[in-house]
């Protein structure tokens, strides 16, 4: 059986969504396949998360990912969450969509940082709970 795909969106693909994507691979890899992707570019992830991704997980976000557009994701998306940043997908189809409602960290201290990661982290487990259910 294939395992579900989710993608998570946000506007420039350099933070929220690249964490939850590392995230996703790094704790729900049996469950479900994660991908990132955003309406619009930075020319690379936020190094506040890249430094603190590797502090918190060991993950070095810069090896393994980079920004990308919407069209660079795979066309049979299953699941899109989108991080809280308004963006709006009506053209990328999926089966189920949720908006995660989530602060950018962008510019604030380590320890609000850490908090917006660690909520991140918290709802990468309930939805590889509820696609195990499912």
């Amino acid at each position: 059986m294939n395992k579900p795909k989710v993608a998570f969106i946000c506007i420039h693909n350099s933070c929220r969504s690249q964490i939850a994507e590392a995230l996703g691979k790094l704790l729900a890899a049996d469950v479900f396949e994660s991908f990132s992707a955003g309406t619009q570019l930075k020319d690379r992830i936020n190094p506040d998360a890249v430094r603190l991704m590797k502090e918190l997980y060991g993950i070095d976000m810069e090896k393994t990912q980079r920004p990308k557009l919407l069209k660079e994701l795979p066309p049979d998306i299953d699941v899109v969450v989108t991080m809280g940043c308004d963006v709006e997908c009506p053209y990328l189809p999926s089966k189920r969509r949720e908006d995660w409602g989530l602060d950018d960290p962008t510019g604030k201290p380590d320890d609000e940082f850490i908090a917006i990661i660690k909520k991140i982290e918290s709802k990468i487990q309930s939805l590889k709970a509820e696609l195990s259910a499912s």
